[in-house]
């Protein structure tokens, strides 16, 4: 048995089709898609209502005592067009798992790995430039809720606490990756005309063979009809 194991891919290795403990991948990449694109639908909708109404949610530079607005019309209507292609992607998502269609998957898969590693990036600048979080909180407005008390701080304090809330989403997020890849693999081997299944038992690991394949397969030698053995007889 651990031969049989070793022999096996890595791939092959962590491929599950059960994802939170009781989900199927399947299913957990639909609520997973439907939850981003709510998401992003509510984004979208509030960035939209602040381009409608410009006076009322623009937040001008001696509110947040910066040098700089935060956000003019034209990134508005950057961040509405990206909000309305994570829709679209995560749409597709949805729609790849729910009608078997692995291609449909890989956009937001894609996006996935995309966001990973931008908060891996961010990890990795905080380790190497532990004084921008200082610099961060800084640059927060005076009426933040508990500016004072968290940049009285410890820088490496405060360095410890954002790469451990860091560590923490990334890791959530690498098994969600992992979740939508088991669904990709689990649709592509649905659509494919060849379905692997192993068979684990105590001892061995049995290969088994596709299970129409088995139906396909005819008889070597069609037994004799009743007719001709009464004959014979």
């Amino acid at each position: 048995m651990f031969t049989d194991k070793m022999m096996m891919s890595p791939w092959d290795r962590w491929y599950s089709t059960r994802c939170c403990l009781c989900c199927h991948v399947r299913t957990g990449t639909i609520i997973l898609g439907v939850w981003y694109m709510l998401i992003n639908a509510v984004v979208l909708l509030i960035l939209l209502t602040a381009l409608n109404d410009p006076e009322k949610h623009h937040l001008t530079s001696a509110e947040l005592a910066n040098d700089l607005d935060v956000m003019d019309d034209a990134n508005m209507c950057i961040a509405s067009a990206i909000s309305l292609l994570m829709i679209l992607i995560c749409g597709m998502a949805t729609y790849g798992a729910y009608k078997l269609r692995a291609a449909w998957i890989i956009p937001f898969f894609c996006y996935q790995i995309f966001d990973f590693a931008l908060n891996a990036l961010v990890a990795v600048s905080i380790v190497v430039y532990p004084n921008t979080i200082q610099d961060y909180l800084q640059q927060l407005p005076d009426n933040f809720p508990y500016k004072e008390e968290v940049a009285a701080l410890s820088n490496i304090c405060l360095v410890l606490v954002v790469l451990l809330f860091i560590g923490c989403i990334i890791g959530f997020k690498a098994y969600l990756i992992a979740c939508v890849w088991n669904c990709y693999r689990y649709v592509s081997g649905r659509g494919g005309s060849e379905i692997l299944l192993y068979v684990t038992t105590n001892d061995t690991t049995v290969l088994l063979p596709p299970y129409d394949d088995n139906i396909s397969v005819p008889c070597k030698q069609a037994p004799p009809s009743y007719i001709s053995s009464e004959a014979t007889a």
